[in-house]
């Protein structure tokens, strides 16, 4: 449904439950083809919503159509829109990549039995390069064109079989399904010079925005051994493996990097782990934490810190490499105590829609010991559908997200743009990431190109929730 420019679609959701209504253009729907531009200290940022193109389904254009519509949205509904008309089921696509000799395997294999413990339905894709590279056949014999054929082919493999799983994974009844794919499609570009991979990307007919953001829920990089565990790195596990461990770190960082802009990426190092073992557990819990899964075993949890950037160097910024978008966060009416909210982030005229639930409470209603937050991506209609749902009480949040590494950390820096929320304190520009440092330790090291002010986790000032409300901000909803 277009509300912007007075038109109107059907949705048809047949799953939807409640009385049906017609939709008639709001005088204060919001309008993303302003230019908005933002002046401080740091330079002048724009956003480029005028550039967003949404590629839409028409279902009509003059007439007035029927759309059954709750009044908020459930978490059964959410459910049952993102898996095929299961509200029992979700459907998690995880790629595990990295550097040689990280873990993956064995991660692979632990992730496994451990969701399998919870009665999930899991598949793994199998490395499409071992499964080639097994027959006979030796990279460093390849000829320039033959190399080039056969990182094509090596693509074209690692969608064919991924999409396999995919199918059946779509099959499953009533269970949800974690599909573990050894390594993804973005992976073979850190093999090749950027010109021969946008051009094997245009052969194929695929892009990077695709293979990016719409194909994969998460990301978990396993830092290679050779890069902070020198003593575990070996090349005899894997006859495919013949880097040494400079070589390896070299690869482990351009894999990294093919990464940058996936909307959750996450980076499993060697650092705070004793043991392999250490790792593992890790790895576990970056992956149950993101899709909402919390034991007492998992203990050592990753968390999100904050921090306040009052000036940013943008020379120093150019040279690091990172991938910039424009987001819109706007939140829904809810039904409980819990946050739910919508985003779309843009880049180059391409447009992801996701969904994110906060929790604050269990099932039990009793208040859980820190909020669960999970994330479902979305189609442009269900962006739409959902956008009818806003709580008009709130206002919308603009940003510029920068997406990026420094060291082993994985950063967003989140620049707000006018029209800034009115609880805003200032034009914020925000530092973000997940680690398992505890809050006011110096570590993760900061990049240097940032001026920090302070560490802001936790504070209600900053909350994204809070922000929007026009309410002075409390300690109750903290972001």
């Amino acid at each position: 449904m277009d509300t912007s420019n007075g038109t109107t679609h059907f949705l048809p959701f047949k799953e939807l439950k409640g009385e049906c209504c017609i939709f008639k253009k709001d005088e204060n729907s919001l309008n993303l083809k302003e230019e908005i531009i933002l002046n401080n200290n740091n330079g002048i940022y724009k956003n480029n919503y005028n550039k967003i193109s949404r590629e839409k389904e028409r279902f009509g254009s003059d007439k007035e159509e029927k759309l059954p519509v709750p009044s908020v949205p459930s978490e059964e509904m959410l459910n049952t829109y993102m898996n095929g008309g299961d509200a029992n089921k979700q459907i998690y696509k995880l790629v595990l990549t990295g550097g040689p000799c990280g873990g993956k395997t064995t991660g692979q294999e632990r992730l496994a039995t451990f969701f399998e413990g919870l009665g999930w339905k899991v598949f793994t894709v199998p490395e499409a390069a071992s499964i080639l590279l097994r027959g006979r056949t030796r990279f460093q014999e390849f000829t320039p064109e033959q190399a080039y054929q056969f990182q094509k082919d090596l693509l074209l493999t690692i969608l064919q079989l991924e999409q396999v799983y995919f199918n059946q994974a779509k099959m499953i009844k009533g269970q949800n399904v974690l599909i573990i794919c050894d390594r993804g499609a973005l992976d073979p570009s850190a093999y090749m010079e950027k010109v021969m991979w946008t051009k094997l990307l245009k052969e194929i007919g695929k892009d990077v925005f695709d293979l990016r953001d719409n194909r994969y829920n998460q990301i978990v990089h396993v830092v290679t051994a050779a890069d902070g565990a020198e003593q575990y790195y070996t090349c005899l596990n894997n006859k495919a493996r013949t880097e040494s461990m400079e070589e390896a770190i070299l690869v482990d960082r351009k894999t990294r990097e093919a990464w940058i802009g996936h909307q959750c990426l996450s980076i499993v190092d060697n650092s705070d782990c004793q043991n392999f073992n250490d790792k593992i557990m890790k790895l576990i819990r970056v992956v149950s934490e993101r899709i909402g899964i919390s034991f007492d075993r998992l203990a050592k949890h990753s968390k999100k810190r904050k921090w306040l950037i009052s000036k940013i160097d943008e020379t120093k910024f150019l040279a690091n490499n990172y991938e910039e978008f424009d987001v819109v966060h706007v939140y829904l009416q809810s039904i409980s105590n819990n946050q739910v909210r919508i985003r779309s982030r843009c880049q180059n005229n391409r447009t992801t829609y996701s969904l994110t639930t906060r929790r604050y409470f269990g099932p039990d209603g009793i208040r859980l010991p820190e909020p669960v937050e999970t994330r479902k991506q979305l189609s442009c209609r269900e962006y739409d559908y959902y956008f009818e749902m806003r709580d008009k009480s709130r206002a919308v949040v603009y940003k510029k997200r920068r997406c990026f590494t420094y060291g082993n950390v994985y950063f967003h820096l989140d620049i707000y743009v006018h029209p800034l929320p009115p609880a805003c304190i200032g034009s914020p520009i925000i530092l973000e990431t997940y680690t398992t440092h505890l809050i006011g330790d110096p570590t993760p090291s900061l990049p240097n190109f940032l001026e920090v002010v302070r560490e802001i986790t936790g504070e209600p000032g900053y909350s994204m929730f809070n922000m929007t409300s026009s309410t002075p901000p409390t300690t109750n909803n903290i972001s």
